[in-house]
């Protein structure tokens, strides 16, 4: 199933509506045989229920006028019947559409977080976490109004509107002209209110996002918050987000009222007319008192879906407005469609080529300058320089989370920007400064990139990293829980753990950003000695501050405002008294 799904580009696409016709093509006609059961049941339902006002009329004039007691049990035969058909149709409504409509809202939900997964590093760096989790599990929510009972009750009613007003046009046609012309004025207000009150909900999903992005962020840095005591600023900040929303909700609430009142004002003219015309009829027997009654009672099953469609219509409205912005993500092109990535790499060896990179994240502000070298199979790269220099945008470019701008990017002589990302990303390793731990146990967060790896494997991968000169002291070992982010290890155990996950995946290219920075000087000897491991016969790029971890790299690459200011191995560039030999002789005298 793809709803909403195509190629076109975000841009092309980002200020395009979700009509009527085009959710009915992508959802409701999928489900068109489920849908037709739910209109059937809803048919026998709405024809169920008109039997009480049609019987009401030969219970005065027949059964109470005549004094037939025989025709009184039909009568409550027939309206006991109509009511046990209609309880019974009522629950079979809510059990088959009711619960497709959650199916239909959890098979979104999963769709758009796949689709979001597949984005590109990029857009998660401009978008709010929170924001996301909104899109994923608010925006879709609405679709139950179009599966689910909504859409069949407004058709009911429909259909029950229709079938009452034929019945009462043969009553008294002029008494039913009187009726039809507050609800063409109802009709036309309301029609009015529901194109004004879409982009308030549409605007409502935006604020909510944002809103939820920022207590996402707020509970997440809870520790700064309290750090610089600045809690009544943060509450301060949620609050005008909860007021902006107040503001949007303010605004859909004023406009359903006055549709509410209008149904209210209008309809009432209409019910008060009748009360006169009809008594007037009946006092000139032009109307029996059950044809008046008769008359009032489907006049009432007339209004109701009338007056039920203009909520069923905000429903509408507001489901509509949430598949606009699920239909933006999901008309966004996956970083695998970005390029023309072709190439599906079978056997790496590992030898990756800069030739000439120039990349930059915003227009006309370069970060790197057409950077060039050469990192062969099994040898370590080794990136340093003061920060902002490019290092890391160097090794995001080595991942593929980046694209350069210009130049080319090869492993084993193939076109990086061609290749299809899964197929690299299988066999690389990637450990980062700001070391990521699921919630869940230790062995649960080891065990990430390769759930199926066996109990030896894993336990190779945390003697290696030396996690268990830690979790040996735990009541739990490797089944303790870390909680979120890993708040309950220390930075050096967190770093060990995100180690040991790195070696578990066996890649064959590596990247450690500043691997071992969050580490004391006795673990940081312990990790060398792994990484020494680790690094052994796979292309490895390390990003270092302590340039004491990375004298037994294979090259240095000194890099500074974006450009390669030196390069060679530890003992050249100390002996050529450069950029390096500052840094390196400075960190040694502290």
């Amino acid at each position: 199933m793809r709803e909403f799904q195509n190629t076109a580009t975000s841009k092309d696409k980002k200020k395009s509506k979700v009509t009527i016709g085009k959710a009915f093509k992508t959802i409701i006609w999928p489900r068109r045989n489920l849908v037709f059961i739910g209109l059937l049941l809803i048919v026998i339902s709405r024809l169920a229920s008109l039997v009480l006002p049609v019987a009401s009329k030969y219970l005065m004039d027949d059964v109470i006028a005549k004094k037939d007691y025989e025709m009184l049990k039909l009568l409550l035969t027939g309206v006991g019947i109509s009511i046990l058909i209609q309880a019974i149709t009522s629950f079979l409504l809510t059990r088959i559409l009711s619960v497709q409509a959650q199916f239909l809202i959890s098979e979104l939900r999963a769709q758009v977080q796949k689709k979001v997964l597949s984005l590109p590093i990029s857009f998660f760096d401009n978008t709010k976490s929170g924001a996301l989790v909104s899109r994923i599990m608010s925006d879709v929510e609405g679709v139950r109004n179009l599966i689910g009972t909504g859409l069949v009750q407004l058709v009911g009613g429909t259909i029950t509107a229709i079938i009452s007003l034929v019945l009462l046009i043969r009553i008294s046609p002029s008494m039913t002209l009187f009726v039809l012309v507050p609800v063409s004025v109802f009709g036309v207000v309301a029609l009015k209110a529901f194109k004004y009150i879409r982009p308030i909900f549409r605007k409502r999903g935006v604020i909510n996002a944002e809103v939820k992005g920022r207590l996402t962020e707020t509970l997440a840095g809870v520790r700064v918050i309290k750090g610089f005591n600045a809690e009544e600023q943060e509450n301060r900040t949620f609050e005008e987000g909860v007021d902006r929303l107040f503001q949007n909700v303010k605004k859909s609430l004023t406009t359903t009222a006055l549709i509410t009142s209008s149904s209210t004002f209008l309809l009432g003219i209409a019910s008060t007319g009748i009360m006169g015309i009809g008594g007037y009829k009946i006092m000139v027997d032009e109307l029996t008192v059950g044809d008046f009654l008769s008359f009032t009672l489907l006049l009432g099953f007339m209004i109701a879906p009338i007056v039920q469609m203009s909520n069923i219509g905000s429903q509408l409205t507001e489901a509509l407005a949430g598949l606009d912005r699920t239909e933006e993500l999901m008309n966004m092109t996956p970083e695998e469609e970005i390029e023309d990535r072709t190439v599906e790499l079978v056997d790496i060896h590992g030898n990756i080529i800069f030739d000439d990179v120039t990349f930059s994240y915003e227009e006309g502000k370069d970060v790197l300058h057409n950077i060039s070298f050469k990192a062969t199979s099994g040898s370590v790269t080794a990136l340093v320089g003061s920060s902002g220099s490019g290092k890391s945008t160097i090794a995001g470019l080595s991942a593929t989370f980046l694209n350069p701008k210009s130049g080319l990017i090869t492993i084993d002589g193939h076109d990086l920007s061609k290749v299809k990302l899964n197929s690299y990303r299988r066999n690389l390793g990637v450990v980062l400064q700001d070391e990521f731990l699921f919630e869940g146990s230790i062995r649960q967060n080891i065990l990430f990139p390769r759930p199926d790896a066996t109990e030896e494997q894993l336990l190779q991968a945390v003697k290696a990293a030396y996690v268990n000169e830690f979790t040996d002291r735990f009541d739990e070992g490797l089944d303790t829980l870390i909680g979120e982010r890993g708040v309950k290890l220390s930075g050096g155990q967190r770093q060990r753990i995100a180690i040991a996950r790195a070696i578990l995946a066996d890649p064959k290219i590596i990247i450690l950003d500043e691997a071992t920075s969050n580490l004391d000087t006795e673990s940081e000897a312990l990790i060398q000695k792994s990484l020494s491991e680790l690094m052994r016969g796979r292309t490895t790029f390390v990003i270092a501050h302590r340039l004491s971890t990375i004298k037994k790299a294979d090259q240095i690459l000194v890099i500074e405002s974006g450009k390669i200011a030196e390069r060679g191995t530890h003992d050249e560039l100390i002996a050529s008294e450069g950029r390096y030999f500052d840094l390196y002789t400075y960190q040694a005298r502290i």
